[in-house]
């Protein structure tokens, strides 16, 4: 059975840095794709960022040379290091993993950034 379990999220300033953490049962290099969404309030769930298997990772615009994404394949860990946060940042954080047995999502870590 897939799992995924957020954590690391909070409440920082703007201009300050939050680091997300995901652990991926059962292994993470089992799955197609892995990756985060995010869904600000009143808004849909969208891309932040992914690693497709055997690839590299792709960023949405709004976060590229802010954000980055990485993953431990021994320690099944995903991460979103996130730095000079924005206001418009604030949501709700997904883990996300695409799999053989279809899409599979964590429960969601709240961050928010105040100006």
């Amino acid at each position: 059975q897939v799992q995924l379990v957020e954590s690391g999220g909070g409440e920082v300033q703007a201009g300050g840095s939050l680091r997300l953490s995901c652990k991926i049962s059962p292994s993470i290099s089992s799955m197609n794709t892995v990756g985060w969404y995010r869904q600000a309030p009143g808004k849909r769930r969208d891309v932040v960022a992914l690693i497709p298997f055997g690839g590299t990772p792709y960023y949405v615009d709004s976060v590229k040379g802010r954000i980055t994404i990485a993953k431990d394949e021994v320690q099944n860990m995903l991460y979103l290091e996130m730095n000079s946060l924005k206001p418009d940042d604030t949501a709700i954080y997904f883990c996300y993993a695409n799999t053989m047995w279809g899409q599979r999502w964590g429960q969601g870590t709240q961050c928010t950034v105040s100006s």
